[in-house]
């Protein structure tokens, strides 16, 4: 008996591991399945504009780079080149190149009049948002937008000097003398990071503390189970009494755990007036009320129709399948991870970024997601209670019957 129960207990965790960490595993296989969405937009409408979206949308093809760039007309703009970051932000795009205003116009006058002061770096802007995901843009964005432009920038530099010693071939020397910059880096860049991921211990709060989050509500449950048991009101109480115990604890628990949890997080310094003002601590503190008991009442109901036995399988596939939609950004894994748009950690993760670093809010999305989970649980709880308790009443009567009958 003790080997076929073991025996038994491995092979689930077998079928568990290649059913469920395959997918968290598969997230992370090849990433990214698809480029990133860029945008290069010109605001020079010359030479230098034309010469730098011409080589970025070549490099979508020809390289191996994870941005696929896409030329924006600068008429889309009316705000200029704040408009273009404002639409980064918006995340109707990952990253955005601009070439500035007036750019080929102030090279040429710098060769003229041989401008010591000239800086190339000002022609071109990128702008990118860290804090909407800090590991694509660290891991993948950073590193490819850099590649290309230094790629960009060094070959309009060889072109720029074989034409600028073809036209002014007398002053060429007084260049390379004064202000030997204009050829070295006619044309440079600058990465804007917009909103940057400036807080480390945010990490803990977007994607490993969403772990422990639901961990503190398996606890929870089973606590709760457990009290049920030991007081024994798990049997005395009516079917209805019953439910509204269980509701009752979960929603309590839930308020006192969210605040303490939030407390944890003020303790580490962490400021929650960057976007909402001193509101921001007490939506925060909502968000994970409200997170908690997504997950929470989600485990409560699984519990009734799985037992204390075979309820952690369940706590184990929300772990897994929710934090595999964490890690990277949805539109670059494989179509199969968009669930993660409907999942309870997705939206978590991103509402706490609005709340710390002011990315795309939101909020109301968010969290009507989440209220919607505890709708489901708030309808299968009380379904999976009452069916429980009808067929142990069923069982009952027939076992009632029968002893009746052999007396």
């Amino acid at each position: 008996m003790y080997l076929k129960v073991v025996g038994v207990g491995v092979g689930a965790m077998v079928v568990l591991m290649f059913a469920v960490f395959s997918i968290y595993w598969g997230a992370l296989w090849k990433v990214p399945t698809r480029n990133f969405a860029g945008w290069v937009v010109d605001f020079d409408g010359s030479t230098v504009g034309s010469a730098v979206v011409q080589a970025l949308l070549s490099s979508s093809v020809s390289s191996s780079g994870k941005v696929s760039w896409t030329n924006r007309s600068a008429s889309e703009f009316p705000g200029g080149v704040d408009d273009v970051a404002g639409a980064v932000v918006d995340q109707q795009t990952w990253v955005a190149v601009v070439v500035h205003p007036n750019t080929t116009r102030l090279l040429e006058s710098a060769v003229l009049s041989v401008n010591a002061s000239y800086d190339g770096s000002v022609a071109l802007t990128a702008f990118a948002v860290e804090a909407r995901n800090e590991n694509a843009y660290r891991v993948l964005i950073r590193p490819s937008v850099e590649a290309t432009l230094n790629a960009v920038t060094i070959g309009i530099a060889k072109s720029f000097v074989k034409q600028v010693g073809s036209a002014y071939p007398e002053i060429i020397a007084n260049i390379s003398t004064t202000a030997p910059q204009i050829l070295a880096e006619p044309v440079g860049y600058t990465l804007d990071n917009l909103r940057p991921f400036d807080v480390p211990v945010a990490s803990a709060m977007t994607f490993v503390g969403l772990i422990y989050v639901l961990v503190l509500a398996f606890f929870i449950v089973n606590f709760s189970a457990a009290a049920r048991e030991m007081s024994g009101l798990e049997t005395s109480l009516t079917t209805w009494s019953l439910i509204f115990l269980r509701l009752a604890s979960s929603f309590i628990s839930y308020f006192v755990l969210a605040l303490f949890y939030s407390l944890l997080c003020l303790a580490f310094q962490v400021d929650f007036s960057r976007t909402f003002g001193h509101s921001g601590f007490v939506l925060f503190w909502m968000l994970n009320y409200v997170g908690m008991l997504a997950v929470g009442l989600s485990l409560e109901a699984m519990l009734t129709l799985l037992t204390t036995r075979f309820v952690g399988f369940y706590m184990i596939f929300m772990i897994i399948s929710n934090i595999s939609v964490c890690f990277m950004p949805l539109e670059v894994l494989p179509g199969i991870f968009r669930y993660g748009y409907a999942f309870p950690f997705y939206n978590v993760s991103g509402a706490v970024r609005t709340i710390l670093f002011g990315t795309k809010n939101q909020l109301g999305l968010q969290f009507g997601i989440l209220l919607a989970w505890m709708g489901v649980s708030l309808i299968t709880l009380p379904l999976f209670q009452w069916w429980f308790r009808s067929r142990d009443a069923a069982k009952a009567a027939v076992a009632r019957q029968s002893g009746e009958e052999d007396s």
